[in-house]
């Protein structure tokens, strides 16, 4: 028999297939992006909300069921699925109430009705979600409960997983993502919070990103007055990839480990080595506009913009805890890294351009949190109760940076410093009079201790396999529909295809690709305005 561990992360799915009698990993299978349009959290949310929940959740589990197939198992012979994620992705799996999530104040959601919704830990029969798209008579389903409305098992699992919660003295750790999840410990008090940081933090949404896998541009480093490239291979390891001169694009170097795209702890890695090295000089100006890190693969001025938004809003919710919490800046000790960003960035690197406090005395890295807790309690599904038990003693306080005055100043300062170049000494002066206390200069050198080597650690026997096309397609009628195919060329990502089928015109959306509420070309440029994303459906194939 076989159990599955499952992590619905906000850029893609990542699930095992483990061996219950042996308990070791099998295969790991994932995809290269999330199967619902847009490029974060709150594009998904938004996509549920107005084309309809059962949508989102039909899309879901068809993609789920599309993984299941990877493994090559017959599905009487799995036993168990345990399943991690952020409230809204988690929500979205189970079809259950989201509006509480999307809609902040107690006067909107009461008008709403939707007022003290609980997200607790659930077993239940695989069938229950499954049987339409992949019946499985002998499997049940484990979702591990949320702290507190936004505060979701994967928040859970990057505290239980690491020994934050274990801590004494005053830590930080993050969930690094498209929205990064975060937590304060001082003493037994526990502040959590989340950040919005967009999809450029995982390689998305900038010219040449990917996310992280084979291929992938992790890590950049200066050797010899150049720059050498470090790449992801087969298996998730950075290896050695081409030297380069990262203004003429010159390959100094050659290499058999070819870069396809970047993720986004290479483009951290870049501006980082960017800033450090004066190819900077004001930010978001890079020279000639741009960097050439190898064939067809650049950096340029707009991309520095959007990795701009994703640090600011970072940092900015780490000082916000930090300010809120009374917490003296010098007393932070230790910062927690989670993640596939949190695995391969370099921390120096990532101290140097803001996404980690620079003034934390020890930083730590770990890997993917959020499928190493599903991975737990799908070998042992006893243990659901002890992580009940420490959901329940975490008496987490919840900051929430939409609401906070202090968060909304500090992060006017990063944007003001990532898109139009504000001086230091010119921020220093906001947050006098911001009455923020003045943070303080990086410390010259911290502990690092990196736990792991890639995201990861155990792909398993049969090793990793990437569900790069979903191939899951929206439809919805475009009666109006002149033929003229203008959104065609307009969509970014070459996702909408107009049809005539039984004798009406149709829109077909791929739903990976589509960017969803981040961008709607298709339905600004349409003359006649009969592109309706709330009208799509998965397309039937029967």
């Amino acid at each position: 028999m076989y159990v599955i561990a499952l992590d619905l992360g906000t850029s893609g799915f990542r699930s095992q297939l483990i061996d219950l009698g042996t308990k070791e990993t099998i295969k790991t299978v994932i995809t290269m992006e999330h199967p619902l349009p847009g490029g974060n959290v709150m594009d998904h949310l938004d996509f549920a909300i107005n084309t309809g929940p059962d949508v989102a959740h039909g899309i879901m589990l068809e993609t789920i069921k599309r993984i299941l197939e990877r493994f090559d198992v017959e599905p009487e012979k799995i036993e168990r699925i345990a399943v991690c994620g952020n409230p809204i992705q988690l929500s979205l799996f189970q079809n259950i109430e989201i509006r509480d999530l999307a809609y902040a104040g107690e006067s909107k959601q009461a008008a709403l009705g939707v007022q003290n919704v609980k997200r607790d830990a659930r077993i239940f029969p695989a069938n229950e979600l499954f049987e339409e798209v992949c019946k499985m008579d002998n499997c049940e389903i484990i979702v591990p409960p949320a702290i507190k409305h936004e505060i979701g098992a994967d928040a859970l699992a990057m505290m239980v997983e690491t020994d934050f919660i274990n801590q004494e003295k005053p830590c930080l750790v993050t969930d690094y993502g498209t929205n990064a999840e975060m937590a304060l410990k001082i003493a037994d008090r526990i502040i959590t919070a989340s950040a919005a940081a967009g999809p450029s933090i995982e390689g998305q949404g900038v010219t040449c990103g990917m996310l992280a896998g084979p291929g992938a541009i992790s890590d950049v480093n200066n050797e010899n007055g150049h720059w050498r490239i470090t790449v992801l291979d087969r298996n998730m390891n950075p290896v050695k990839g081409a030297l380069v001169d990262p203004v003429s694009g010159k390959i100094v170097e050659e290499s058999n480990n070819v870069a396809k795209g970047i993720t986004g702890t290479g483009v951290i890695s870049t501006i980082a080595m960017a800033i450090k090295e004066k190819l900077i000089e004001k930010l978001p100006e890079l020279p000639n506009g741009k960097l050439i890190l190898g064939k067809d693969i650049v950096i340029t001025n707009n991309d520095v913009e959007e990795v701009g938004k994703a640090i600011g809003a970072i940092r900015a919710a780490h000082r916000t805890l930090i300010v809120e919490s009374g917490l003296k800046y010098e007393d932070l000790q230790y910062s927690y890294m989670s993640g596939a960003t949190g695995t391969y960035v370099d921390a120096e690197k990532a101290r140097h351009i803001g996404s980690v406090p620079g003034f934390s005395k020890g930083i730590i890295q770990f890997g993917n949190t959020s499928i190493g807790l599903a991975r737990k309690l799908a070998i042992d599904s006893s243990r659901l109760e002890e992580i009940i038990d420490i959901a329940k003693r975490i008496s987490a306080d919840h900051l929430m940076m939409a609401t906070s005055e202090t968060f909304k100043n500090i992060y006017f300062c990063e944007l003001a410093t990532w898109q139009n170049g504000m001086p230091q000494e010119m921020y220093d002066q906001m947050m006098e009079m911001y009455g923020i206390p003045l943070f303080p200069e990086d410390l010259k050198k911290v502990e690092i201790e990196k736990r792991v080597k890639k995201d990861i650690d155990d792909m398993g026997s049969l090793g990793l396999d990437i569900v790069k096309d979903i191939g899951i397609i929206l439809e919805a009628p475009v009666k109006k529909c002149t033929l003229c195919h203008k959104c065609e060329k307009e969509c970014p990502e070459d996702a909408v295809t107009i049809v005539e089928k039984e004798g009406e015109r149709i829109a077909k959306i791929d739903s990976q690709k589509c960017l969803g509420t981040s961008c709607k070309r298709c339905v600004v440029i349409c003359p006649v305005q009969t592109i309706n994303h709330s009208l799509l459906q998965i397309q039937d194939d029967k």
